[in-house]
């Protein structure tokens, strides 16, 4: 379910950001479960340098954006670099609807295994196979944070630190488009930060 479809209009700036190049990463594995993302696998060298260039290329964050981040440890580690560098005063908040994608059976597994859920995820976007988290349910758990965030605030600039996937397919659910294209969409790097536009309504 995309949540944004009830919104005409935003009152906020979302901006998303996908967590450094990872110790997952670098050593090719899928780590998706909370047990071993929350705990384990922070940045790399690499990420955090990655970070420093990223974050050094935007001048659209003030002092005054907000921060929320999944609670995996190589997002909190990205989202803290973030906040030194753009000197935000605000506290990082964590949300577990900004986690990985759950990948089940794949976990700890090659990460060469995504193409083969890539390929589910376009023909059925509530596939769950072996395991895995379904398009459908990402994009729900994802754009129901943001329509909290409408509800609770206005005028505020948000900084959204999160994953491949569960970004790739919030991005999707801005465009109005079936979670089962979010392949289809420009990708988002390691440490890339994007403004998220949502796409006028059917009804608009």
């Amino acid at each position: 379910m995309n949540h944004l479809d009830k919104i005409e209009r935003l009152g906020n700036r979302y901006f998303a950001m996908r967590h450094g190049h990872s110790l997952a990463n670098q050593q090719g594995l899928i780590v998706s479960d909370p047990a071993n993302g929350c705990r384990g696998y922070g940045l790399s060298a690499a990420g955090r340098s990655q970070l420093e260039s990223s974050c050094g290329e935007v001048d659209s964050l003030d002092s005054k954006t907000m921060i929320i981040s999944s609670d995996f440890r190589r997002a909190i580690e990205s989202a803290e670099i973030a906040a030194r560098l753009f000197g935000l005063t605000a506290l990082i908040e964590t949300d577990a609807r900004l986690r990985e994608r759950h990948f089940g059976e794949l976990e700890l597994g090659p990460d060469d295994a995504y193409a083969e859920v890539w390929r589910h995820d376009a023909e059925d976007a509530d596939h769950e196979h072996r395991a895995v988290e379904s398009p459908n349910r990402v994009m729900s758990r994802v754009t129901e944070l943001i329509t909290d965030l409408e509800r609770r605030h206005v005028d505020q600039t948000f900084l959204l630190v999160s994953h491949g996937d569960a970004l790739q397919i919030l991005q999707t659910a801005f465009a109005r488009r079936d979670a089962a294209s979010h392949r289809q969409l420009q990708h988002l790097q390691t440490a890339e930060i994007r403004l998220l536009q949502l796409a006028p309504s059917a009804s608009g």
